[in-house]
């Protein structure tokens, strides 16, 4: 069937099946629900193996989306839009790191609160990540927008924001698809470190996002979705965006006599608004939710540099301020004084001699090493990190807190053999469970290694809530007891460890291994501790 009548959640999810998405992630919430439930309900997904399955929360579905992403193909997450803030540290975070295989974040925002706390507008949060933003008027747009927006996805490698409001979501309207697209072949990143944001590697990839501004401003110039229909009363101009469009011409069933431009694709087009503020006498923004565009405007309104600053390019748009930087912006001479001497050699950090992750990680490169790319290593926050690093050089992702978890299993979902997570106990506790009972509901084929030093020992040695425990949470979140193994990670165990992380990663679905030996310096802590009482 090439038309089909649609709520717009409906138009979301059946264009993100034709243009070949190989899973959805979502955690329920009105208004963006029935997307999900669409694809579940599909044929075509039960049958193409399209992963389905609600997520423990908003933050687990993101990042499970970027494990799919990292592996090559399309995959889309959904929410509405306080469920954003749930899943903000990773969506902020995968603009940095970017995609692979194409990603589309649908976020269904409330207006007038009809079963929300609040009238958020997720706009913001896209202005804020740097990425595009698609906002339809129609459920039509709502299908195109969605089919486009995993080709834009992959054309910029970002994640693109598809922003839709109750209204479009819950009414029906026809919709003509597209041609069908095959799911992408799994493919990983050229770039081994894309996905692993140490400062080291963030720093330059957030000077890619700055510099794919430019090309995304050209786009957004260009679009389809941008449209301008000229008017012949000049005493007014409107622009109105999304859904705001058709509230307009509702008014004007005739035909707007006033210039209308019509906004669907973010950043905003400058070139026609600037014209619009030179030959308009007043410009009146209709939009849904927030003042975003109309305070954007308020900027543009400044055409002769009259304000000056990063957005002007006088200051640089990453890095911290010094002096030297700032007298470079008033054209004063500098002593460049907080240039590093060549002297100074960089001592990048690494892991301390004796500690327990060292010899996890020897175990761990050693039983993987005959797997080549079929196997990855997922990493997360903590000391563990470095272990990305020489001599290492273990981990392949590196995202935010408990995506290590939740990656795998998008990664194993996406059909990658051999998935391992690498997690702390301390990171596990706060936000590594979540992902786990993800994996656990669904049985999904991937090996956790808790590498548990009894502290968190990061930031300072403060106590870990779990333990003494891990197993049992671990099994009380359904692990199978006999797939719960724990081990002393020494140079003596070394061939045991190995012996048995073969083992786990080769069972068809969720195991933990739990490597537990005391942090050195938190332990050297307690016995002086001990001997001063």
């Amino acid at each position: 069937m090439n038309r089909l009548l649609l709520l717009g959640d409906e138009a979301v999810a059946q264009a993100a099946i034709d243009a070949g998405i190989s899973g959805v992630y979502a955690y329920p919430g009105t208004p963006s629900t029935e997307i999900t439930e669409y694809i579940q309900s599909s044929d075509k997904a039960q049958k193409e193996n399209i992963h389905h399955a609600w997520s423990a929360n908003e933050k687990t579905a993101m990042e499970a989306a970027m494990g799919m992403s990292f592996c090559g193909k399309r995959s889309m997450v959904c929410m509405k839009h306080v469920g954003v803030n749930v899943a903000a540290d990773p969506f902020m975070n995968s603009s940095i790191s970017g995609i692979v295989g194409g990603l589309l974040f649908v976020a269904a925002d409330d207006p007038s609160m009809h079963s929300s706390q609040n009238e958020q507008d997720s706009r913001f949060y896209g202005r804020f990540a740097m990425i595009p933003i698609l906002e339809p008027s129609s459920q039509q747009e709502a299908y195109d927008m969605a089919y486009f927006g995993f080709e834009l996805s992959e054309q910029l490698g970002l994640p693109v924001m598809l922003r839709i409001t109750t209204r479009l979501a819950h009414s029906r309207s026809g919709v003509v698809r597209r041609e069908e697209r095959a799911q992408n072949v799994l493919h990983f990143s050229e770039d081994p470190r894309q996905f692993v944001l140490l400062p080291v590697n963030a720093r330059q990839r957030y000077k890619k996002l700055l510099a794919a501004q430019q090309e995304m401003q050209a786009l957004s110039e260009a679009s389809s979705f941008n449209v301008f229909t000229p008017g012949r009363d000049l005493s007014k101009g409107i622009i109105a965006c999304g859904i705001a469009y058709n509230y307009l011409m509702e008014n004007f069933p005739g035909g707007c006599p006033y210039p209308v431009l019509r906004i669907g694709q973010y950043p905003l087009p400058k070139a026609v608004i600037a014209e619009m503020l030179q030959t308009c006498e007043q410009l009146m923004v209709l939009e849904e939710g927030y003042p975003l565009v109309e305070e954007m405007i308020g900027g543009l309104l400044n055409q002769g540099n009259k304000v000056t600053g990063r957005l002007s390019g006088s200051l640089p748009r990453d890095g911290e301020r010094n002096p030297d930087i700032v007298a470079a912006a008033f054209g004063l001479k500098t002593n460049k004084s907080y240039e590093k001497p060549e002297v100074v050699l960089p001592r990048p950090p690494a892991l301390c001699q004796g500690c327990g992750h060292r010899d996890m990680y020897d175990a761990l490169n050693a039983a993987i090493s005959e797997y080549g790319d079929r196997a990855r290593v997922f990493g997360d926050i903590g000391c563990y990190t470095l272990g990305y690093l020489p001599p290492f050089r273990a981990l392949h992702a590196c995202l935010d807190m408990g995506a290590s978890i939740t990656m795998a299993k998008g990664a194993a979902d996406a059909g990658l053999e051999y998935a391992v997570a690498v997690i702390g106990d301390s990171t596990f506790t706060h936000s590594g469970m979540t992902s786990l009972l993800d994996a656990v509901y669904e049985q999904t084929a991937i090996t956790v290694i808790i590498s548990d030093n009894e502290v968190a020992a990061m930031t300072g040695g403060q106590d870990s809530p779990g333990s003494g425990r891990l197993e049992a949470i671990c099994a009380g979140l359904g692990v199978e007891p006999e797939h719960i193994r724990s081990l002393v990670p020494l140079k003596k165990t070394h061939d045991e460890m190995v012996k048995v992380i073969k083992e786990e990663i080769n069972y068809p679905g969720v195991s933990v291994i739990i490597p537990r030996r005391a942090c050195i310096h938190t332990l050297k802590r307690k016995k002086t501790a001990s001997n001063e009482n």
